[in-house]
């Protein structure tokens, strides 16, 4: 039996003036997966972590967090859970060190010797106050304050946003070693630098205008999207062409150009050997099917068929995965 640890059911939530944040989200994360959602800003990808915290309530639906929807949760609960928003605010006339001692009584799990470990490799000094620092030092005591309680559930909201690129390395590096000390650690982050999330994630989510267009096994959707080009003879391809189970066509003379995953194989073989015409099949990277899904979702060309968000779980070692709208 699967052990979800995150799970929003139908999640919707509305603002003033009509605007929808976020609009019937399913999501299971499994423990101990790392999960990148990733989306344009205004995706809705902010709105969900503060629904799921419990520090937004939402219009339909419900979100839970180790089994508790933690608007209403006992403090023994939401110690086993940290969060950094986006626009963390923090106490500036304290110093990190006072900050710890602080923060450290609503935990049960308080690691003093990790906070110094990471302020010792971060490069924060434990005795200045917290409003003489930079953003980006700001930035990084704020993710300390959320690693040192070692929480089952770490939810962390563009977590690199105004760090240089050595920080940023060294927050991936930090949450990389967490995956590799197989703490049964889940973490659930927003972002929207595809590199970090390349490198961290297990499992992605894609958002736009607040929905989640497909949750998938990183490693699988990689595997399986593929650009198909197929060139016809002479100056024009058939005008009614499509490639089964594409996301989108586009053509351009005797060119068509097929965004597509899992290709029709049947499909490539016979169109290779029609005369004249040139297939080939081509990898896509994240950001080109990060693009090519959000393009789909804002035009509605959709074509496919075959190949749509399943109600699967994020998690799953073994599975495929992704996830119902």
């Amino acid at each position: 039996m699967k052990n979800f640890v995150i799970e929003a059911n139908n999640l919707t939530k509305t603002f003033a003036g009509g605007v929808v944040a976020v609009s019937g989200l399913d999501l299971r994360v499994e423990r101990g997966a790392v999960y990148g959602l990733m989306g344009r800003n205004g995706a809705g990808k902010t709105t969900t972590l503060r629904l799921l915290m419990g520090l937004l309530r939402p219009d339909h639906g419900t979100a839970r967090l180790l089994g508790t929807d933690l608007t209403s949760a006992p403090r023994q609960v939401r110690a086993r859970v940290a969060y950094v928003s986006q626009a963390q605010q923090l106490p500036g006339w304290m110093t990190l060190a006072e900050l710890c001692r602080y923060v450290s009584h609503f935990y049960d799990q308080w690691n003093a010797a990790l906070a110094s470990d990471i302020a010792r490799r971060w490069g924060l000094p434990e005795h200045r106050p917290v409003g003489q620092l930079s953003g980006g030092e700001q930035r990084k005591v704020a993710i300390l304050l959320a690693l040192a309680p070692q929480p089952e559930v770490l939810l962390l909201d563009e977590p690199a946003a105004g760090l240089d690129p050595i920080a940023r390395r060294q927050l991936v590096d930090e949450l990389v070693s967490i995956v590799a000390r197989g703490e049964g650690s889940t973490v659930l982050f927003s972002t929207h630098i595809i590199s970090d999330l390349e490198r961290i994630a297990e499992f992605v989510g894609i958002m736009d205008r607040g929905r989640l267009l497909m949750s998938a096994r990183l490693d699988e959707l990689q595997a399986n999207m593929r650009r198909v080009q197929i060139i016809f003879p002479g100056d024009v391809s058939p005008p009614h062409f499509t490639l089964a189970g594409s996301l989108r066509c586009s053509r351009s003379g005797s060119v068509i150009t097929a965004i597509t995953p899992l290709p029709d194989s049947q499909q490539i073989e016979s169109l290779r050997r029609m005369p004249g015409v040139r297939v080939q099949v081509f990898p896509l990277g994240l950001e080109e099917i990060f693009i090519e899904l959000v393009a789909q979702e804002r035009l509605g060309e959709s074509n496919n068929n075959d190949w749509k968000p399943q109600d699967q779980d994020a998690g799953s070692r073994t599975n495929a995965t992704t996830e119902s709208e």
